[in-house]
């Protein structure tokens, strides 16, 4: 099996063994389906499948958003204690397409509240003010969504007029728009002919939450995005960290990890599936360092290699890859996480 054969491979597995641990939970959680209790505080929803990263967002939420909102993660991993997050309800739930997850969330548990908050959990709230944006947007007539962090390599063309897409990375819904109103859901498909394209590859296909976007901006309202120049300052994020999550799950020891990245011949790293995961696996060792550093205790991952070797293989392959990638970015965002604790 080739080097990019095995990612999808690791996912599929990914999902069939953890079922083995998420499967009857989620049954349990559909024949009842309770909702979070009526309220005014916004609901925040995520979906982890790497623990300690859920332990710096869960921190991050903690300190900058704390009882202004209401938490439900969806573990789909299955290994998450319930005990590291007192403030969140955590239920064990399969691992299903994000947008399906989502939706439930949206149209199932906070189905008492007005507004409906997902977060991916590496996109980590940093200000206590996000929560003052996301009530002050909706609250205007007309407002759909709000987005923190949209997509930026393609915006719609919509009757003449540029928009960009919201995304599903970090934003707060309108239910009583998205859900009442509309019923929508955030299901990626095909079909995009609005979209123009800003790396010169053509988008077709609608990606999460696109095709309710497009559907929105025509009925005439208000998807509000905060200005690139803030970004910034509300969310900070790590990009492509699932595939690298499914390499930690799928290989037992480290030195199968190492073998992975280094069998390929040379070219193979001006692509982007080995960039990805090694990118990811920078992240994940310095997200094991700031789980430590708030909980006390190491979390280990069995086939996780050593930093020693994260840093040999990020100087050997580094100068290989393709003009415009580098690591740096890992290493910025870390940073400013680090900082943020």
């Amino acid at each position: 099996m080739n080097y990019f054969e095995i990612v999808p491979y690791a996912f599929k597995k990914f999902s069939v063994l953890r079922a083995l641990r998420t499967g009857v939970p989620t049954a349990l959680y559909h024949a009842h389906r309770t909702s979070l209790p009526v309220s005014e505080k916004p609901a925040l929803f995520t979906m982890n499948i790497m623990p300690p990263m859920m332990t710096v967002w869960y921190h991050l939420v903690q300190k900058n958003l704390g009882d202004r909102v209401d938490t439900t993660i969806f573990d789909c991993s299955g290994t998450l204690k319930k005990s590291q997050f007192p403030n969140a309800r955590v239920q064990k739930y399969l691992n299903l397409y994000a947008a399906t997850k989502s939706d439930e969330f949206l149209y199932h548990i906070a189905k008492n509240r007005k507004i409906g908050w997902v977060c991916d959990d590496d996109m980590f709230i940093l200000n206590s003010k996000a929560i003052d944006l996301v009530e002050q947007s909706l609250s205007k007539p007309n407002a759909a969504t709000f987005s923190f962090r949209p997509r930026d390599w393609w915006h719609f063309n919509i009757d003449g007029k540029e928009y960009a897409p919201s995304s599903s990375y970090c934003i707060a819904f309108n239910r009583e728009i998205y859900c009442d109103k509309e019923k929508l859901s955030l299901s990626p498909c095909e079909g995009n002919t609005n979209a123009v394209s800003h790396i010169g590859k053509p988008v077709s296909r609608y990606d999460t939450f696109d095709k309710a976007n497009e559907s929105l901006i025509n009925k005439g309202y208000t998807c509000d995005i905060l200005p690139v120049e803030k970004q910034g300052e509300y969310v900070i994020g790590y990009s492509g960290m699932s595939t690298a999550v499914m390499m930690i799950w799928h290989f037992r020891r480290p030195e199968q990890m190492i073998d992975y990245l280094e069998a390929p011949k040379a070219e193979a790293w001006k692509g982007n599936t080995l960039f990805t995961v090694l990118s990811g696996l920078l992240a994940i060792a310095d997200l094991q360092d700031m789980h430590q550093k708030i909980t006390g205790k190491p979390y280990n991952l069995r086939s996780m290699p050593t930093k020693k070797d994260l840093d040999r293989l990020r100087t050997k392959y580094e100068p290989l890859l393709r003009e415009g990638k580098s690591f740096d970015t890992v290493s910025a965002v870390s940073e400013v996480l680090n900082a943020a604790l």
